[in-house]
């Protein structure tokens, strides 16, 4: 072992055993984010081995354990129910990676798409358990792509949170006649976006 910032790391002996993960697949095992696999390493609720070069490496036996709820104290994930799974579309990256950050702190799986077509080529390959979608985009806008989303999936299919900063006064019922399930309009914070997409969800 040797010291990092304070902390204890262990070195993997074998990086090539099967039962040895990468932290994507010991996200992807658990059904949560990477981000919050490095939270429960860092607090020491999960075991994480480290290579030479710093990766982090999980024994999946330890995953089992975590699951099993016999960590020390740990609120284990149950893998039967996977994170929910966010898709935010906004062409501006800023409040993406706000919203995104904010969400995979609390365990929520987080998809981006910068554009209405990038959103939708994304909800085909995953389809999300919500979409936050921002209404003032270029080309293909909000209320089109909410439309798309109605039409190929079903009303109720799949949660919407429309947003935008600049909207008229019959934006909310226009987003509620569209399917959605809430509007956040201006003043437009953030935060609010967050707090609204936890409390649909569930945090």
């Amino acid at each position: 072992m040797h010291e990092t910032g304070g902390k204890a790391r262990r070195q993997s002996p074998d990086n090539g055993a099967a039962d040895w993960l990468t932290l994507g697949q010991a996200a992807r095992y658990l059904g949560v984010a990477q981000s919050t696999i490095r939270k429960w390493s860092d607090q020491g609720r999960l075991p994480a081995f480290y290579t030479p070069g710093g990766h982090r490496r999980y024994r999946q036996r330890d995953l089992d354990s975590f699951v099993a709820g016999s960590s020390a104290g740990a609120a284990a994930p149950s893998r039967s129910r996977p994170a929910p799974i966010v898709l935010i579309v906004d062409d501006d990256p800023r409040i993406r990676e706000f919203v995104r950050v904010n969400l995979e702190m609390d365990g929520f799986s987080v998809r981006e798409a910068g554009s209405a077509d990038e959103g939708l080529a994304a909800l085909e390959a995953e389809p999300p358990d919500l979409i936050l979608l921002d209404v003032m985009m270029p080309r293909v806008d909000g209320w089109e792509m909410l439309q798309r989303v109605r039409e190929r999936h079903g009303v109720d299919s799949i949660q919407v949170i429309m947003f935008s900063g600049q909207v008229d006064a019959n934006a909310t019922d226009q987003a509620e006649a569209g399917g959605a399930q809430a509007f956040v309009g201006k003043p437009f914070n953030p935060q609010d976006l967050v707090t609204r997409a936890k409390d649909l969800l569930g945090s």
